[in-house]
């Protein structure tokens, strides 16, 4: 691990979080509560997260979410 960086997650568990904008990504806008911090999948955290607006959970990896 280069110098400087750190393993623990850049966004703590139960936080809140937004996804960010992509093109092809069908997802409601709004906040998103971390559920669940999840190990590192080819070398990037993902994250259980719901919406208030949806039914289910999703997944997504740290490059996609802003800190809320």
């Amino acid at each position: 691990m280069p110098k400087g960086e750190t393993d623990a997650p850049q966004i703590q568990g139960r936080g809140m979080v937004s996804i960010k904008p992509a093109i092809g990504r069908n997802v409601p806008g709004g906040g998103y509560e971390v559920i669940k911090v999840l190990p590192d999948h080819n070398g990037e955290r993902e994250y259980r997260i719901k919406s208030a607006n949806e039914p289910y959970e999703r997944v997504a990896r740290e490059s996609e979410l802003n800190s809320a």
